[in-house]
């Protein structure tokens, strides 16, 4: 249902913290015409853990209306409360979003039963699409491929960002589930290792800065041409990563600021990056083709 380059979209702020819609509007375009094809809204690079339940709402409201139609976008609307999730998936289908992913419940610690019965519930109470987000090192949770197993079984469950970066996770979820399941890198640095083992994407966070090259590097992979691809993504290798030199989005929105595409608001206990770290994003920058 969606392939190729879909960018974890940063959500512009002003200094004080505020969105800043006009830079939105614009970063949509510039996405648009670079081909990415889908926009995640709302993610962990979107600050979601600092957006207010209504700014949400309005966010992916806002990128809709935006996108009109010429780009699928994808709601992040995963917690670590059922209900909570549920409520939020709820809003994302009544602010017209494409589908939903759901991070796995971080902090509780749930067991594999409990992940299913999660997922399970918000995928009866709803008709969207639904992509299971699965990041161990950010929310000691670990969705194993038996729970992707059964929860592929579940008809709108349509796919799994897999962002353990182990290319071996990757082929026993396909092993398992088949190819009708989607299976998405959550990780750029292995993004195209999975993808030449059977994903159907990335999930970017470089798209962020350098949304033309991630879409031709995914497209050529996606086409069988992996020499272009292994050629592009050597190019943007350096930026895959120190995008993470400091927790992620603090270096995405940098590079967006020292390009001229958003200001450097950033929501505490978020700071801008540090400027010890900023030659380093000039530097992966510019070996990736990519200047203000």
């Amino acid at each position: 249902m969606f392939t190729g380059s879909m960018v974890a979209l940063v959500t512009p702020m002003h200094d004080n913290g505020a969105i800043d819609y006009k830079a939105l509007n614009e970063l949509i375009e510039w996405h648009i015409a670079a081909k990415t094809n889908a926009l995640i809204i709302a993610g962990t690079t979107g600050e979601s853990a600092t957006l207010e339940p209504d700014e949400k709402f309005e966010l992916i409201s806002h990128v809709v209306k935006q996108a009109a139609k010429r780009i699928p976008v994808i709601a992040g609307t995963g917690t670590n409360s059922t209900a909570t999730s549920l409520k939020l998936t709820e809003n994302a289908k009544r602010a017209g979003a494409d589908a939903c992913l759901l991070v796995t419940p971080y902090y509780n610690k749930p067991t594999q039963m409990g992940l299913y019965e999660h997922y399970k519930l918000i995928a009866e109470k709803t008709t969207l699409p639904l992509i299971l987000y699965n990041v161990p090192s950010r929310t000691a949770c670990d969705l194993l491929p038996e729970t992707v197993e059964q929860l592929a079984k579940i008809k709108n469950i349509i796919g799994i960002k897999e962002a353990t970066g182990k290319i071996e996770r990757a082929n026993e979820i396909l092993k398992r589930c088949g190819k009708q399941f989607e299976i998405y890198s959550g990780d750029d640095l292995t993004g195209l290792s999975l993808m030449q083992h059977g994903a159907r994407g990335v999930i970017s966070v470089t798209a962020n800065i350098a949304p033309h090259k991630m879409q031709a590097m995914c497209q050529a992979q996606l086409q069988g041409d992996s020499a272009l691809a292994e050629k592009l993504n050597a190019e943007l290798m350096l930026l895959h990563q120190e995008l993470f030199v400091e927790s992620n989005p603090i270096p995405t929105k940098w590079a967006l600021y020292s390009l001229g595409k958003i200001q450097n608001g950033i929501r505490l206990p978020l700071l801008a990056l540090d400027k010890k770290y900023q030659h380093k994003i000039k530097e992966a920058m510019q070996n990736a083709g990519v200047h203000p």
